[in-house]
């Protein structure tokens, strides 16, 4: 899908793009090869708005580019009033305004174009229910704020507005179009990016200043853990695979991210045995450091989209054992440049790191770890992003308009049912 070498205007008004996200952050995993795509279609006349909750106050680095912002944020009180309050006020929004399209990174029905980056909630819910006792998954069915998810979910894929659906993984792409019949033509797989120039193989001096600092001795294998939310992201089955491998291996485990219930994981590694190879660091402001200590990249993930954290590990050469419910697999292949396991056959994850504990196991995989992303730098993945939104305003130039419609004006979506 070519990029129009000129965006003339829409009906002689400028063509302008919406992106509705509820916290924007420029500099976060799912909005920085967005900016790119933004930048370049400003570059050429559009106008950009982001409509956003919240986003950062500080102002923008030289050089880079600043959207237009609108703040949406209603009074809520509680996570369903809250996601509820903020889609209806959007949507009024819209109502008032004349977008050419419509982008949001949230579940709103009747929006043009949905960036499907968390994936699908009903898979999510299937995957968790797996990994807990039963009196959780019951209650996970139990909670309206679920319900309400899933039902925003389906009237969204449902809603006749919706005209492309951003996957950031063939896993995701292909889920969408089994549960809610979406044509595949409205799907398209656009994956994330990673900058290749930060996240690169290190040098020897690099590695060895890296591994010194995390407190890695010369022939301990060390395995990479990073990512938020514990419990989703496997944690507990990377420590226990690393209880697993140390009566037989010197191994080692490092983890970036947080979570509120850390001190468990922490408990849990000691009633293990493992309380001295496992070392929990928190949020982590640079992970460069951690990706050139280790061997391995471990995300034992119950479901995750498609990573960055993955992404970033590859890019630096490492070895990726990950789970058949990331997105991230598509990239992995067994003994390649990696692994690929169910998330809950410990077994199998312990059998992965204990063949990337052999001798010259991250030598032999390194090169072909990098060039597994190699395709994905973020100007690379931005081209396309700026690709679709110049073909959808080709479609907005090119379509008679709906019963109603003004020119160059998103037909105003219907008002959503209160929770």
């Amino acid at each position: 899908m070519g990029v129009p070498a000129e965006l003339p205007p829409v009906s002689g008004a400028p063509a302008r793009i919406a992106i509705v996200r509820a916290r924007y952050n420029p500099f976060g995993g799912a909005e920085r090869f967005v900016q790119r795509a933004l930048g370049a279609l400003a570059a050429r006349g559009v106008e950009v708005t982001v409509i956003a909750r919240l986003w950062p106050q500080s102002p923008p680095a030289a050089g880079e580019f600043a959207p237009r912002m609108v703040r949406v944020d209603p009074f809520y009180v509680g996570s369903v009033w809250r996601d509820w309050s903020f889609a209806r006020a959007v949507r009024r929004l819209l109502a008032r305004e004349s977008f050419s399209v419509v982008q949001s990174h949230e579940r709103i029905p009747g929006v043009a174009v949905y960036r499907a980056g968390d994936g699908v909630h009903a898979t999510f819910l299937e995957q968790r229910r797996r990994a807990v006792p039963r009196w959780r998954a019951w209650a996970l069915r139990a909670n309206p704020y679920h319900a309400y998810v899933l039902a925003t979910e389906r009237a969204m894929f449902a809603d006749p507005a919706l005209r492309a659906v951003i996957c950031n993984s063939s896993m995701v792409r292909d889920d969408i179009r089994k549960r809610f019949g979406v044509p595949a033509e409205r799907l398209h797989v656009i994956r994330n990016g990673v900058d290749l120039e930060r996240f690169r193989p290190p040098s020897d001096a690099e590695r060895a200043h890296a591994r010194r600092a995390l407190g890695l001795a010369g022939a301990t294998s060390a395995f990479v853990f990073v990512g938020s939310g514990f419990e989703r992201k496997g944690l507990a089955a990377a420590i226990r695979a690393v209880a697993r491998l140390a009566g037989e291996r010197d191994v080692q485990l490092r983890a970036a991210g947080s979570d509120r219930r850390a001190a468990s994981y922490r408990r849990l590694a000691a009633s293990l045995g493992v309380a001295g190879r496992v070392r929990l660091l928190g949020g982590v402001d640079d992970v460069v450091p951690m990706l050139w200590a280790g061997d391995a990249f471990v995300l034992p993930t119950l479901y995750d989209p498609f990573p960055n954290a993955a992404l970033e590990a590859l890019a630096c050469g490492l070895p990726v054992v990950t789970s058949t419910g990331s997105g991230a697999s598509e990239l992995v292949r067994d003994g390649v440049n990696g692994w690929v396991v169910d998330a809950l056959d410990l077994e199998a994850l312990a059998g992965a790191m204990r063949r990337l504990c052999e001798p010259g196991a991250r030598a032999a995989m390194s090169g072909p770890a990098r060039g597994s992303v190699r395709a994905l730098s973020l100007d690379a993945l931005a081209g396309q992003r700026t690709a679709l939104y110049g073909q959808l305003l080709a479609d907005v130039r090119s379509s008679p308009l709906a019963p109603g419609a003004t020119p160059g004006r998103t037909p105003p979506p219907a008002e959503p049912t209160a929770p």
